[in-house]
């Protein structure tokens, strides 16, 4: 009787060893366009992240002037070793399209199929036409205001925040000047002088930033927010003794009269609640400020209305009131270089992945952002905002 042995001939042959494919490295081909949005003046790349791009061997098409408004020459772009175009009609025929703001039907039109794009969303100002429009053309789109890092935190609209928390005191400070209109007062502690009274009115990351900025320059403040982790977390970052509260509207009242300046920081989820009545308005100083940093989304002071960078101010209630919902253009190039920093890694890593497509695979902070694939939308906040079909990323990646 024979034995048989447990393993066949092949078995026993010497297989092949299945080793993992490297990875081929994808060359970008960038086209950054010039922003053409009302009153915006930011670029999303600075000639340092171009010139790091193209050191990795990516070709980048820059239209001309487009960097004008943060004070970026046509030299400097091309001196970084990108390609400076006059035709916008040649900026958008490159395969990836970099802005800040999102493009216009117009711009869309330009665009190749199967593009990619990489701006902002901004979905309060948007409508069906857009997103048909991207659809149509078979468009990868990714909104940077979607986009999570490591820590979950929406990190370029974190670094913009921060910049209109800073920037909104320096405004008051501004409109505060007798050449102003305001009432002559200056934003710091003077010997012999009492302090400025500033109110804040929300505890996030612009609220934070706003009590940094006018605790550096002496100024007694006031926060108010009904998330007491907020307000905690606000008191640990602040190097000072700085009183806190939650809303109750009889210690509001009396902060208000009392202030010379009154801050508009806190969000809601659909839009900003109305923190701040108008009766409450009618009582405060004479020639006080009110900036409303979340006009964007309605603002919380009642007698907010959206205004402009060109006629920023209103006087309602002898009160100034500045509610320009796009605070940051204002410091154009700062807000230039803190997009470039965060948008040029992911750049880097996308074409060190092969592709923003191999990118997505492995990056799930990429794939929140993401809102368009190949034509289908991919996020459902989108999709239940304008009653648009969704279909989940990871369905069509994996």
């Amino acid at each position: 009787m024979s034995s048989i042995s447990p393993f066949t001939k092949e078995q026993l042959i010497p297989q092949p060893e299945t080793l993992e494919i490297q990875k081929q490295k994808g060359q970008l081909f960038i086209g950054l366009p010039k922003e053409t949005h009302f009153e915006e003046k930011r670029i999303s790349l600075t000639p340092d992240a171009v010139a790091a791009l193209v050191a990795h061997g990516h070709r980048v098409v820059v239209e001309t002037t487009a960097g004008e408004g943060a004070n970026y020459s046509d030299k400097e772009y091309s001196e970084a070793g990108a390609k400076i175009s006059y035709d916008v009609k040649e900026v958008f025929s490159c395969n990836l399209i970099v802005k800040v703001e999102p493009p216009s039907l117009d711009q869309i039109k330009l665009m190749n199929p199967q593009a990619y794009l990489v701006s902002a969303l901004q979905l309060k100002t948007q409508n069906k036409e857009y997103f048909k429009a991207l659809a149509k053309k078979r468009i990868t789109a990714i909104a940077y205001d979607y986009m999570k890092d490591e820590d979950g935190v929406f990190p370029i609209l974190k670094s913009l925040s921060e910049i209109a928390g800073t920037a909104s005191m320096h405004i008051a400070a501004e409109l505060m000047a007798t050449a102003n209109g305001g009432n002559g007062l200056l934003l710091g502690n003077i010997s012999g002088v009492p302090p400025t009274d500033v109110v804040i009115i929300g505890a996030g990351t612009v609220g934070k930033f706003a009590a940094k900025a006018a605790m550096g320059l002496g100024a007694r403040i006031k926060v108010f927010d009904n998330s007491i982790t907020k307000l905690r977390r606000l008191q640990e970052a602040v190097p000072g003794p700085i009183y806190t509260s939650t809303v109750q509207p009889k210690s509001l009242l009396k902060a208000l009269m009392r202030c010379d300046i009154a801050i508009g920081a806190i969000r809601g989820k659909d839009r900003s609640p109305i923190i701040a009545t108008e009766a409450m308005i009618e009582k405060m100083k004479e020639g006080a400020v009110i900036v409303d940093v979340c006009i964007d989304r309605g603002g919380c002071f009642e007698t907010s209305k959206v205004t402009t960078h060109s006629k920023p101010t209103f006087r309602a209630h002898d009160v100034i009131h500045y509610c320009v919902p796009n605070i940051p253009s204002r410091y154009s190039r700062t807000a230039s270089v803190s997009i470039s920093n965060i948008l040029s890694p992911y750049l880097l890593n996308i074409a060190e992945e092969g592709g923003l497509e191999n990118a997505a695979r492995y990056d799930k902070n990429l794939r929140n952002g993401m809102y368009f694939y190949k034509g289908v939308l991919t996020n459902r906040t989108v999709a239940d905002w304008f009653d648009l079909p969704f279909t989940d990323i990871n369905l069509l990646i994996f």
